[in-house]
């Protein structure tokens, strides 16, 4: 039997925090976040459901753009592969942990609907034209205040 080894993962969720974004000493950016996702189970009332909070960790520029582009409550999809580690801690306590080591990220959301773009929105001054209720156009013939273009010939060169 051939060797075969295939470890890739495809997660979409929320964000449960903003991701931070850090430094390793040498200058290599990483940031870790969780993303909760939705399960769906047949409990004793029917249809139930829980969530999984599964940790991914980011290096390089798949941290910097979603340290960037994402925020808590935002919709992502994350391509990666599993990875586990250990350690020992100072009480000789040995812990584990399995995370996905992110290679793409993806947004879901529409621009209008990510949590950025509804910050923005809300906090951003609604505009109000100066002549509130006038029509959006009118004909050149309609009023005086049309303006004006300037004929081109076809011997002038074009000004771009």
């Amino acid at each position: 039997m051939a060797n075969f080894n295939f470890n890739k993962v495809i997660i979409g969720g929320r964000l449960t925090a903003d991701p931070e974004l850090k430094t390793t000493p040498s200058g290599i950016s990483v940031t870790s976040f969780t993303i909760a996702v939705n399960r769906r189970y047949g409990g004793k009332n029917g249809e139930e459901s829980t969530a999984d909070f599964i940790g991914c960790t980011a290096w390089r520029q798949n941290a910097e753009f979603i340290t960037r582009y994402f925020r808590k409550a935002s919709s992502i999809c994350v391509v990666g592969s599993l990875q586990t580690r250990n350690w020992t801690d100072n009480n000789n306590v040995k812990h584990y942990a399995t995370e996905v080591v992110v290679d793409e990220a993806f947004f879901v959301d529409s621009k209008s609907e990510s949590p950025i773009a509804v910050q923005q929105a809300a906090a951003a001054q609604p505009y109000v034209p100066e002549s509130y209720g006038a029509p959006a156009f009118s004909s050149p013939a309609a009023g005086s205040d049309a303006p004006k273009f300037e004929e081109i010939s076809d011997e002038d060169e074009l000004p771009f």
